[in-house]
């Protein structure tokens, strides 16, 4: 567990410097630690939401006076007015913030995994049965899902609704223009391509929307052609290996905006601008868009540019076709694949006009996903201070 062993003011009150008794130190801020105190003042009982603004907190303010309490936890008095405050040491090792920072352009976020072909071996997988009545197994389903960007389930019941209901495991449906849920086989007069009997370019879906659904849900009630394997493929991998390959390529697709359009019946008009790879300000890798099919012109990049656009853009899609990036399977009735849209792409071979291939989907945001993952951490976390 982790315990203080030292605290010193520094910087005339405006920080303190703080020592572990493993050897950890770090340094913070007084206004930072004003702005997240933990009592009942600032932050509500009920909900942990912060009470105070900024704007409550004196410009001048500073640490008075501090103490390392015999418990290992760190006691403060701010300046002026008086306020105490008390802080795990467990907490405040969770939130350093003094340290090196990476600012390399396209790096991964902690807790993410880059994959190749080489995950069909270790691809997450659960029953449906243990997803309904085990929610450790769920959760353990749901942080592959967050790590990977995606998994699959077997034994889902093969009828209408089923795939929502599974969505609601962990967090609510996101209904769009095409429903709440949708049938992706062959249409005699598609709508959309994924209607079709067609193999379809490894994409992400919905890029015209802002924001996009971040979580796609797949499920089989049907599959007798021939052809129809599911292909899926690390978006962040393919941008990375882009990034290696050709920075100047990366560098181009993570500047500039794309454009993507749909328009469907009933008035529909979708319309947004984000870049192919989007990056966070500390230059994560936030998310991948690609979809031929539903990219407009591009009108963002000046002309003197444009070429050099669209060699990054061939060439983050030749990255995307090459064979040993992408895991191939054929879906059965009852299986569902599980997969975040932001990063992951899917794709499926052409398939033949006999037999059937019914798949019905439905979108989910992350959000729901991550909120039931965190609880349910946090609440084996508690238990396990208990023993």
């Amino acid at each position: 567990m982790h315990a203080l062993n030292r605290s010193d003011i520094i910087d005339d009150g405006r920080a303190v410097a703080l020592a572990w008794r493993d050897g950890t130190v770090a340094r913070f801020h007084a206004v930072w630690l004003r702005d997240n105190a933990l009592d009942p003042e600032t932050r509500a009982p009920s909900n942990g939401q912060r009470l105070i603004t900024v704007l409550d907190i004196p410009a001048d303010i500073r640490i008075a006076a501090a103490r390392v309490e015999p418990n290992g936890d760190l006691w403060l008095r701010f300046a002026p007015g008086g306020k105490e405050a008390t802080f795990p040491a467990g907490w405040l090792a969770d939130r350093i913030y003094d340290a090196p920072h990476e600012r390399t352009s396209g790096w991964i976020a902690p807790g993410l995994e880059c994959w190749d072909r080489s995950l069909e071996g270790r691809l997450a997988q659960i029953a449906y049965a243990d997803a309904v009545d085990d929610r450790a197994a769920l959760c353990g389903w749901l942080a592959a899902v967050r790590r990977h960007g995606l998994a699959v389930m077997s034994g889902v019941p093969c009828e209408d609704g089923a795939v929502c209901r599974v969505a609601e495991l962990f967090g609510h449906v996101r209904e769009t223009n095409y429903g709440r849920l949708f049938d992706v086989r062959s249409e005699v007069d598609p709508v959309n391509l994924a209607y079709t009997n067609l193999g379809l370019q490894a994409h992400t879906d919905n890029p015209y929307r802002d924001p996009v659904p971040t979580l796609q849900l797949l499920a089989c009630l049907q599959n007798s052609v021939e052809g129809g394997e599911s292909i899926l493929l690390d978006g962040f991998n393919a941008a990375a290996r882009l990034r290696a390959e050709a920075p100047e390529a990366f560098a181009l697709l993570t500047r500039h905006c794309a454009r993507f359009e749909y328009a469907g019946a009933k008035g529909v008009r979708l319309r947004a601008r984000r870049p192919l790879i989007e990056l966070a300000p500390d230059g994560a890798l936030v998310a991948v868009r690609f979809n031929s099919r539903s990219a407009a012109p591009f009108v963002d990049i000046p002309y003197e540019e444009m070429a050099a656009y669209y060699n990054a853009y061939r060439r983050f899609a030749e990255i995307i076709e090459r064979p040993d990036m992408a895991i191939e399977f054929k879906m059965a009735p009852g299986d569902l694949v599980l997969f975040d849209n932001t990063r992951v792409l899917h794709a499926r071979t052409a398939f033949s006009g006999a037999g059937a291939r019914w798949l019905q989907g439905c979108y989910a945001d992350k959000d729901g996903l991550l909120s039931t993952l965190d609880a349910f951490e946090s609440e084996v976390g508690a238990a396990r201070a208990l023993e």
